[in-house]
C-alpha cells in the first residue's frame, strides 16, 4: 500500500505485454488513438482492440504530432495518450474535452487519484505512474566488487572501474537525444540539485550554481557513454541494456519489464531496479503519470464509445494480465521487483514533473540548447544564458512574460 500511496500522490500533481481477457462488449464505432509506444501502452491498446473497430498508433514522436492532429476538425484521433507535460499543450489549445459526464456513466471503478482535474474539471484519466530510476547490471557490479551506486559520483566511479577492467567500452547509457529527452535529463538533474526553474513573473532562473552543477554531471557521464549519445532515446538505451552493451542507466520504469523479456533480452534476471541517484537534496528524477484524453473535435457518440473503450483498456483484467509491465493505478496491481526503483525514488522525495505553460517552453529551450555545452561549443554559463534568452523570447510571444 505504501508504494501505491506515494506514487498516486505524485500522479495527482499537475499545474493548471501479456494477453488480456476478451472484451466484454462489441464496439461498433470506428476509433483511433495516438500515444507513446512503450509496453504499457501496447498492453492497454491491445485490450482496447479486443473490442473491435479500433486502431492504435504507438509512436515515440507522439508529443510532436498530437497538437496538430487534435486541432483538426474532425480530430484525426479520438483518443490520445498523455502525461503531466504533454497534456498542457492540448489544454492550452482547447482540443480535449472534459470527462466528468463520462466518468459518471462508465467510471465507477476508477480511483479518485486517476481523475486528473484542471480548474475543477476532469480532463484526463491516469492509469499508471512512471519515473526514471537507476537500472544496473547486478552481475557486472558484483564481479568487480562494486556496491550499488547511490549518487552520480558513484556511478561515474563505477563506470571508470568497469571500463578499466575491460568489461565494457561504454558502461553508461542515457536518454540524451537532442530535444525533449536531453531537456528531461537536465530537469531531473537540476531538481536533484534543489534548483527552481522560474522567478517572479515567469522569468527563467537556471543560470546559477545548481544549473552549472547539473550540466557538469551530465558532461561527466558522457565520457562513459556511446559517442552517439545525442541520438540516444529510451528505446536506444533499452536495447543497449538488452544486448549487454551497458551496465547502468537512469531509465524509465516503464522499460523495466523489457529487461526480462526472454524473446529479446540477453540479460534476463541480471538488471536490478534501484532509486534514481541522489542529487544534493533529492533523487534526480521526476514522478510522472500517463493517461488518456479524448478529443474535442468529435461527435458525442464517438466520445461515449471512446471513453467506454478506454475503461475496457485499463480494467482489472488487463492489469492482472500485465502486472509487471507498469506501475498501474489500479486496485488490481501488485507491486513487484520491477517497481522497486520507482518506489525507492518516490520514498526518497523525488518531485513530480512541474508541468505548466512556462515549463513546456523551458523544456523545449533546454532540449535545443544543451548539446552546445556537451559538445564543447559553449561553456556552461554561456549555454545556460542562451537557453534563458531563448526561453524569454518564446515566453513573450506566448504572453507569459510582460514586454
Amino acid at each position: 500500500m505504501k508504494l501505491k500511496t506515494i506514487l498516486m500522490a505524485g500522479a495527482m500533481a499537475i499545474a493548471a505485454s501479456g494477453a488480456s481477457a476478451a472484451c466484454s462488449y462489441e464496439n461498433e464505432v470506428p476509433l483511433k488513438s495516438l500515444s507513446a509506444g512503450f509496453e504499457a501502452w501496447k498492453a492497454v491498446t491491445d485490450a482496447m482492440a479486443e473490442c473491435g473497430n479500433f486502431s492504435a498508433s504507438l509512436d515515440q514522436e507522439f508529443r510532436e504530432k498530437q497538437p496538430e492532429a487534435f486541432a483538426a476538425n474532425p480530430s484525426l484521433y479520438q483518443i490520445g495518450g498523455v502525461s503531466n507535460a504533454t497534456l498542457v499543450p492540448l489544454l492550452n489549445a482547447g482540443t480535449i474535452r472534459p470527462l466528468d459526464d463520462l466518468v459518471e456513466k462508465y467510471g465507477q471503478n476508477l480511483l479518485p487519484n486517476q481523475l486528473i482535474k484542471v480548474d475543477g474539471k476532469t480532463m484526463a484519466i491516469a492509469f499508471m505512474v512512471n519515473a526514471q530510476h537507476l537500472m544496473y547490471r547486478n552481475d557486472v557490479l558484483a564481479d568487480l566488487g562494486i556496491e550499488e551506486p547511490k549518487t552520480y559520483g558513484e556511478i561515474i566511479d563505477a563506470a571508470a572501474k568497469i571500463k578499466e577492467a575491460g568489461v565494457m567500452d561504454y558502461p553508461i547509457g542515457g536518454t540524451f537525444k537532442t530535444g525533449w529527452n536531453l531537456g528531461q535529463e537536465f530537469v531531473n538533474m537540476y531538481l536533484g540539485e534543489g534548483g527552481a526553474f522560474f522567478g517572479d513573473g515567469n522569468m527563467p532562473a537556471i543560470n546559477n550554481a545548481q544549473g552549472v552543477a547539473a550540466l557538469e554531471t551530465l558532461k561527466a557521464m558522457t565520457d562513459y557513454m556511446d559517442p552517439e549519445y545525442l541520438v540516444s532515446d529510451s528505446t536506444y538505451v533499452q536495447q543497449q541494456f538488452q544486448q549487454g552493451k551497458i551496465a547502468m542507466a537512469n531509465l524509465w520504469a516503464s522499460r523495466a519489464a523489457a529487461m526480462n523479456d526472454e524473446a529479446e533480452s540477453q540479460v534476463v534476471g541480471k538488471v536490478t531496479m534501484a532509486s534514481a541517484p541522489m542529487g544534493s537534496s533529492v533523487p534526480a528524477t521526476t514522478v510522472w503519470w500517463d493517461g488518456i484524453v479524448l478529443a474535442s473535435n468529435m461527435s458525442d457518440e464517438e466520445a461515449d464509445a471512446a471513453f467506454r473503450l478506454v475503461m475496457e483498456g485499463i480494467d482489472a483484467e488487463m492489469v492482472g494480465a500485465n502486472n509487471d509491465t507498469a506501475v498501474w493505478l489500479s486496485t488490481a496491481y501488485t507491486p513487484g521487483e520491477l517497481a522497486a526503483g520507482a518506489a525507492a525514488s518516490a520514498e526518497g522525495g523525488a518531485k513530480p514533473y512541474p508541468a505548466s505553460g512556462p515549463m513546456g517552453i523551458m523544456h523545449t529551450s533546454l532540449g535545443n540548447g544543451l548539446a552546445d555545452y556537451l559538445t564543447g561549443a559553449k561553456d556552461a554559463q554561456t549555454a545556460l544564458a542562451d537557453i534563458e534568452a531563448d526561453y524569454i523570447t518564446a515566453a513573450k510571444e506566448a504572453g507569459l512574460i510582460s514586454n
